[in-house]
């Protein structure tokens, strides 16, 4: 009963943000339109037919006029009907992977659990013809041409990022790149991918060696346990998300800039990029070879210079 209020109440007081959030930006912020931010996607290079998947900032684009539901429509209008788009819908709880493992009595239900992944994957979880994976920690979305093959039977699938895993599926979709919207190179989960498909050859042990089984249910009400393998709390404070490890973050955008891989451009008010999935997985396991990852060390990325043909 205690924590039913209590979400309750956190509710509320979320609500309450957004909404002096979205009227201090709608005085103080360029207004952005569903056209306009079609044309700036356009120029930043997605094209019809394009695999998207899109990590974002709402906030970062300006005051969009229509919201976050504008902006998923900008997004379709710019990959058109042959297109798809894949967002991140992961619901977790307990905050992280670890902590959502240790929730006792913890089941993901798709048909009323949300996402804690921000106002543009809610709307977009919300959108018509949008299909869901099932996952008790990172389930996607996704919509358009590939929306069925990408999620179908994600709590099948014997790791979160690997064989069988969306990301794995949507590594080899046609016209495939990986969208920031408004973000670092920082809060972008496809470089798991490589950790994933790498296991024991990548330069660090990232996981715990306890593989948990977290329960979940299918859109028929079917209960399933997944195998969910948590990060090792030691290693994720040094990834290239957490706060302190700007020098990573400043490290990857230059890496990625220099090879010509990245392409930079303005989407709204927000500084964006994109890069084509097969290539930035590929580069990504370049890197690794030479004891640069997402975790790498100051001293590590000093011993290789950037952009090392």
């Amino acid at each position: 009963m205690l924590e039913r209020a209590k979400r309750a109440a956190r509710a509320v007081l979320e609500a309450w943000r957004r909404a002096a959030s979205a009227r201090n930006m709608r005085h103080g912020a360029r207004h952005v339109t569903r056209a306009g931010l079609t044309a700036d996607l356009a120029r930043l290079g997605i094209a019809h037919g394009d695999s998207l998947f899109v990590h974002s900032s709402l906030k970062s684009l300006g005051y969009v006029e229509g919201g976050a539901a504008a902006v998923i429509r900008a997004l379709q209008d710019a990959v058109g009907p042959h297109g798809t788009l894949l967002l991140p819908t992961y619901y977790l709880p307990g905050g992280t992977v670890r902590a959502t493992c240790d929730m006792k009595d913890y089941v993901f239900d798709p048909r009323r659990h949300g996402t804690h992944m921000g106002r543009l994957p809610e709307a977009f979880l919300a959108s018509a013809g949008v299909r869901r994976s099932i996952h008790p920690t990172h389930s996607v979305s996704a919509w358009g041409r590939h929306a069925d093959a990408l999620t179908e039977a994600h709590h099948r699938a014997p790791s979160i990022f690997g064989v069988d895993s969306p990301w794995q599926r949507f590594i080899g979709c046609e016209q495939a790149k990986v969208l920031g919207l408004g973000i670092s190179m920082g809060p972008v989960t496809f470089y798991h991918a490589l950790e994933d498909a790498m296991g024991d050859t990548f330069p660090m042990a990232v996981w715990e060696e306890k593989t948990e089984l977290l329960a979940c249910l299918d859109y028929a009400g079917r209960r399933w346990d997944v195998p969910v393998r948590p990060f090792d709390p030691a290693i994720a404070q040094r990834r290239i998300d957490q706060p302190g490890r700007g020098d990573l973050r400043d490290y990857f955008a230059r890496e990625f800039d220099a090879t010509g891989l990245r392409v930079n451009g303005q989407v709204g008010d927000a500084a964006s990029w994109c890069i084509a999935a097969q290539a930035f997985y590929d580069h990504l396991g370049r890197l690794a070879s030479e004891h640069v990852t997402i975790y790498a060390s100051a001293a590590e990325l000093a011993a290789r210079p950037i952009g090392r043909a």
